[in-house]
């Protein structure tokens, strides 16, 4: 079982997707995230890395779930964590939906911060 929160932007699949998958841009649009470590710039499937907590602590973080341009989920710190979703609109346009396990419901208060960002940097790269 999971808690979803959505948005539509005004802007490509493509462009959302790009933020997502970018590990220099998560402290931008990530509450919880200041610092990310990780062997590329994008993820893929099975990327590893270690994320920094707003608070300064370091964990461990798997992505177990990957389809290009559509989806990616990861676990932290070995404890499933959110899921991303972009579904096409039209070709201007899109919805991103991140996915909360029910255990972590109060971390979708998080994720509705996180998605207003994205929409902003998504949107402001137009």
């Amino acid at each position: 079982m999971a808690l979803s929160t959505a948005i539509d932007i005004s802007a490509p699949a493509e462009r959302v997707w790009s933020i997502l998958i970018d590990t220099q841009a998560w402290p931008r649009w990530g509450p919880s995230v200041r610092a990310v470590e990780h062997d590329g710039r994008f993820i893929r499937p099975g990327s590893r890395g270690r994320v920094q907590t707003a608070i300064g602590i370091r964990l461990p973080f798997l992505v177990t779930e990957f389809v290009d341009g559509e989806y990616w989920a990861w676990e932290v710190a070995g404890i499933p964590a959110t899921g991303h979703r972009v579904s096409p609109v039209r070709d201007d346009q899109c919805r991103l939906y991140f996915d909360v396990p029910l255990l972590a419901a109060p971390y979708l208060a998080v994720c509705r911060a996180a998605v207003r960002r994205i929409r902003g940097m998504a949107e402001g790269a137009a």
